[in-house]
């Protein structure tokens, strides 16, 4: 008996994960995480707290009356109920149990980059923190596209009318490419260093964005953050730095709601 429920509970997480899989980067993601966290909330409500208590009444209202009037109730309140499970699905603690999107982000950029840096391509990606680039989004071309190791690769190929600007994401999405950022006005600043790592650290300067910058002469691979520059990064520690600057951030947002 016991064999046969986990059997069932494995089957029904593979059929979940497969289908998470397809929709990975698409805001039906969030919403059918959003989804699976109330069914398996009413299951358990049902199951531990209501029967072993003995609620009757609720009960009834749960396995009675719920399923009549679930549907027409889904269909009157459609738009409202998608924004709610798109919020919820967007939780970070969803990212304790499923790949986040921020996790495929990195791979992508980190799979793009890697191509680059061995390709000595040069490119410049900001990536949105709390501090809004729209200003810096309109002096470029809008995309909204999902983010793509092939896409990145293709704009910053040397062909591209694109490639001379900034790439920009916002909310895991490519908003932008060729975009024009502010040069920084330092002047201890190394004379081999071009255009792209001076406009990369311009704009540390004047938001919390995180840059990642590909030199074309030699392929070395920087990042920048709050006007400091890290240069000679490897594909390890690019993937340490964004994870971690990630982490800071849900940490922050979280403490800034608990106040």
């Amino acid at each position: 008996m016991i064999g046969r429920s986990l059997g069932e509970i494995f089957l029904i997480y593979m059929v979940v994960y497969v289908v998470l899989r397809i929709m990975q980067g698409t805001s039906g993601t969030s919403i059918l995480r959003g989804l699976a966290f109330i069914i398996v909330l009413i299951t358990i409500g049902v199951l531990f707290f209501v029967r072993k208590l003995q609620l009757f009444t609720i009960d009834w209202l749960i396995t009675e009356f719920v399923p009549v009037f679930i549907i027409p109730i889904i269909i009157l309140f459609q738009p409202e109920f998608r924004r709610a499970l798109l919020r919820l699905g967007q939780n970070p603690v969803f990212s304790m149990f499923l790949k986040s999107d921020q996790q495929e982000m990195t791979y992508e950029i980190i799979q793009a980059v890697e191509y680059l840096s061995k390709n000595k391509i040069g490119a410049l990606i900001a990536i949105e923190r709390d501090v809004g680039l729209g200003n810096f989004v309109e002096t470029g071309t809008k995309l909204h596209a999902d983010v793509s190791h092939d896409l990145i690769n293709t704009i910053f190929w040397p062909g591209s009318p694109l490639h001379d600007g900034a790439v920009i994401i916002q909310e895991q999405k490519i908003s932008a490419a060729g975009c024009l950022l502010p040069l920084t006005d330092k002047t201890e600043l190394s004379r081999n260093l071009g255009t792209r790592h001076r406009a990369g650290i311009g704009l540390t300067e004047e938001t919390d964005a995180i840059v990642i910058i590909v030199s074309e002469e030699t392929g070395t691979i920087s990042t920048g953050f709050k006007g400091i520059l890290n240069q000679g990064i490897d594909e390890k520690g690019l993937k340490k730095i964004l994870d971690e600057l990630f982490t800071e951030r849900f940490s922050v947002a979280k403490s800034a709601r608990a106040r």
